[in-house]
């Protein structure tokens, strides 16, 4: 990998290990509240939109970058932390939170989903949309899948194997992935089956799953995985609890500490070539859970900025220190 810029807005050590209870719904909320601000707090997703502004759901809330300055999007709406967000097809945003639903905005109005409204439980997790435009939720009390109109929801009691959703993805195949704190599940459009190699292993705590450019499936359980629609391949044995691609193929994966980059050209080798790339959190073994490579080759983790020279990040900073 070539020399790149890092981005980084915080390495946080802290678990997804609780959610917040039902509250009181409320289906629109038509404030507008944009604020410039700078990040201070921990930071657990991280996109690129269509127009090239990153977006970062945080415990502060929800910010955009447009590359100059960050706008707090949702400055008047909660102070809860927010999990996640995700830009559906038609340029619209979500945003999972806490213990306060997902809110739904589109550009000039928000519009707070809870579990009045049919969402399985308050606190959002991953948010994905599917090749036919179905909003998935994965939330502390099961799937919630939304079509447009209505939620439904999916728990242990229809074959999930966890409620405790970490992580979705949707295969080449169609199926749904489902990552959690117990084993994977994979749904067909009607039975949920729990995902096991050809020995009958299971795959347990599962915090993050990708595909690929080629249709390859990532996860991290008792190690770093792939697996291409019949083969399981341990890449590694330190697993993955973020896992991301940048636009050469390349993957990028961390569980705490170093950050793992595994060349594209080697990916089909039984032992792909990889680079450790360390970090100023190396000590703490910090897991960097809102990690994004952006279009023009950077790459996001936190509000400490860093470069690349292939082997180590090294902290830059500003001419006012920040």
């Amino acid at each position: 990998m070539k020399s790149i810029h890092v981005y980084t807005l915080l390495l946080i050590s802290v678990f997804y290990t609780s959610y917040g209870q039902s509250k009181t719904d409320r289906s629109k909320e038509n404030t507008k509240s944009e604020t410039k601000v700078t990040i201070t707090s921990n930071v657990w997703d991280i996109k690129q939109d269509r127009n090239g502004k990153i977006w970062f759901a945080t415990s502060d809330g929800v910010f955009r970058y447009d590359g100059k300055s960050f706008t707090k999007i949702t400055d008047k709406i909660i102070s809860e932390p927010f999990f996640s967000v995700l830009e559906d097809r038609k340029g619209n945003f979500w945003f999972g939170t806490y213990g306060s639903g997902v809110y739904y905005y589109n550009g000039k109005s928000f519009q707070n989903f809870r579990t009045g409204n049919g969402l399985a439980n308050n606190s959002v997790m991953p948010i994905y949309e599917d090749k036919d435009g179905i909003i998935w939720l994965g939330t502390g009390g099961g799937v919630s899948r939304y079509n447009g109109k209505s939620f439904r929801n999916f728990t242990t009691s229809d074959g999930l194997s966890n409620n405790d959703i970490h992580a979705i993805v949707q295969d080449q195949t169609g199926k749904i992935w489902f990552g959690s704190r117990g084993d994977i599940s994979i749904y067909d459009g009607k039975t949920f089956t729990t995902l096991t190699d050809k020995n009958g292993k299971i795959f347990r705590n599962v915090w993050s799953i990708l595909k690929d450019k080629k249709g390859n499936i990532w996860f991290g359980a008792d190690g770093l995985w792939r697996y291409d629609g019949s083969t399981f391949t341990k890449i590694n044995q330190t697993g993955g609890g973020v896992i991301v691609e940048d636009k050469k193929g390349n993957i990028l994966a961390s569980s705490g500490g170093s950050i793992l980059g595994y060349d594209e050209r080697s990916l089909s080798d039984k032992n792909p070539h990889v680079t450790e790339i360390k970090t100023k959190s190396e000590i703490d073994r910090n897991l960097p859970f809102g990690m994004l490579l952006a279009n023009d080759g950077t790459i996001w983790i936190g509000s400490d900025r860093y470069s690349y020279d292939g082997k180590i990040l090294t902290h830059l900073k500003s001419k006012d220190g920040q």
